[in-house]
């Protein structure tokens, strides 16, 4: 199977489980859930993985010696790879920032705090495939971006009827 196809096939997964992800608490009725609560518990998760991300490439920049002087990451290198997994996180993490607060306020705060878990998790799938397999990787990727996609698009399908 070709490079293309193997990420192709990964987004096709990571969508399945961003449907999956969502109807499980869009089929269920939730309780009242205040707003600060839902978004502290649903970006926990996001903010853990993350975190851990930034431990593991300060310790492989720590084993460096040109890197730890001021020096710049070996292309394709381990600590190089940790570094492009950490700055797409950060990216999806702002736009989660963004987006979630309207999601927990129109469609419960129940499928924000599954999308938290669903994105730490995805995240790591995701730094896991970076290192072993472009087919785990777009899985991990389209894991952690879809529900955000689906989710906001349908918030305002629903703020907006």
């Amino acid at each position: 199977m070709s490079l293309r196809m193997r990420i192709v096939l990964g987004q096709g997964i990571g969508l399945a489980l961003a449907i999956v992800l969502l109807w499980i608490p869009l089929s269920r009725s939730a309780p009242f859930m205040p707003l600060n609560t839902v978004l502290i518990t649903a970006f926990l998760p996001g903010g853990l993985v993350a975190l851990v991300m930034v431990g593991v490439l300060a310790l492989r920049r720590l084993r460096d010696t040109d890197v730890i002087t001021g020096g710049a990451l070996r292309p394709g290198s381990p600590a190089e790879i940790d570094q492009r997994v950490l700055s797409n996180t950060v990216e999806q993490l702002v736009i989660a920032l963004a987006l979630w607060p309207f999601v927990a306020l129109t469609l419960g705060g129940l499928v924000v705090i599954w999308m938290g878990v669903g994105f730490a998790l995805a995240r790591l799938v995701y730094w896991l495939g970076y290192h072993l397999s472009p087919l785990v990787k777009s899985a991990g990727f389209g894991a952690g971006f879809y529900p955000t996609v689906l989710a906001t698009l349908w918030a305002v399908i629903q703020w907006a009827t």
